[in-house]
């Protein structure tokens, strides 16, 4: 890999459709190593679906998609994205991990097992190397009690923080969350978002679509506003949140003020 390559991720000129509806239109947008990107919008404005296609959940209509240098997809010669293949696919998943905003965790797991299956069974790590990497994200959560515990034992809030334990420990360059605060009462928000500030304050690359404004202007290098599937204005906290300039952000931003 080149020196010169910057960006963990790349994404040029997406588009994506559900049946006749174009959820994404042209959508570009680069993240450097080490930079904290928040993506805002309304319900409905393509956040989730461009998260789903970053991480290949989704499969893009047309565009370019890549890390650091690996192209997963880029268009044909009928301008359709094609995919790149299996094992490359393969090892990309590896380079980044999901937070889900409804926790996803298995049910009929212990906490532990939630937390070493992809990395023993997908990345055939050593398992005592891969559980005491567990242990210590489980410390580093403040969970280090839970290892054995079910997932129905646990509230939301550490469940939550277990799903970020659970991404870390495949070693990501990238780590993305989606809503990871929005089945979560205030108190238990709270706790999540200390712990993605933990982690922007490590340097970890992390892509984080949320709604709480607040959090989005403290920890952000950078913001993203979205709107009916377009990037409508994206910049520093300050411009995008503090001073925007399209009367489609400053609206959005009206109902948080």
């Amino acid at each position: 890999m080149s020196d010169t390559v910057k960006s963990v991720l790349r994404i040029e000129h997406l588009k994506k459709s559900f049946g006749d509806n174009e959820v994404l239109h042209d959508i570009s947008m680069e993240v450097d190593r080490g930079e904290v990107v928040s993506i805002i919008g309304r319900s409905g404005s393509g956040k989730s679906t461009l998260l789903r296609c970053a991480t290949l959940l989704e499969t893009m209509d047309s565009g370019l998609l890549a890390y650091d240098e690996d192209v997963l997809a880029e268009n044909d010669s009928d301008g359709r994205a094609r995919y790149a293949d299996k094992k490359t696919i393969r090892a990309a998943k590896s380079r980044f991990g999901l937070v889900f905003q409804n926790f996803n965790l298995f049910p009929h797991y212990s906490i532990m097992k939630n937390i070493t299956d992809a990395p023993l069974i997908v990345q055939k790590r050593n398992r005592d190397e891969v559980e005491a990497e567990a242990r210590q994200l489980l410390e580093k959560m403040s969970l280090a009690d839970k290892a054995d515990a079910m997932p129905c034992e646990l509230s939301g809030g550490q469940q939550q923080r277990v799903g970020i334990a659970r991404a870390l420990a495949l070693n990501p360059e990238i780590l993305y969350f989606d809503e990871p605060t929005s089945a979560l009462d205030p108190e238990l928000t709270g706790e999540v978002l200390g712990v993605i500030k933990q982690l922007a304050s490590e340097k970890m690359t992390m892509v984080i679509v949320t709604h709480e404004m607040a959090f989005a202007r403290d920890v952000s290098d950078r913001v993203i506003f979205m709107d009916q599937g377009y990037i409508v204005e994206q910049g520093t906290p300050q411009e995008v949140i503090v001073n925007p300039e399209n009367e489609r952000t400053r609206t959005f931003l009206a109902r948080f003020n």
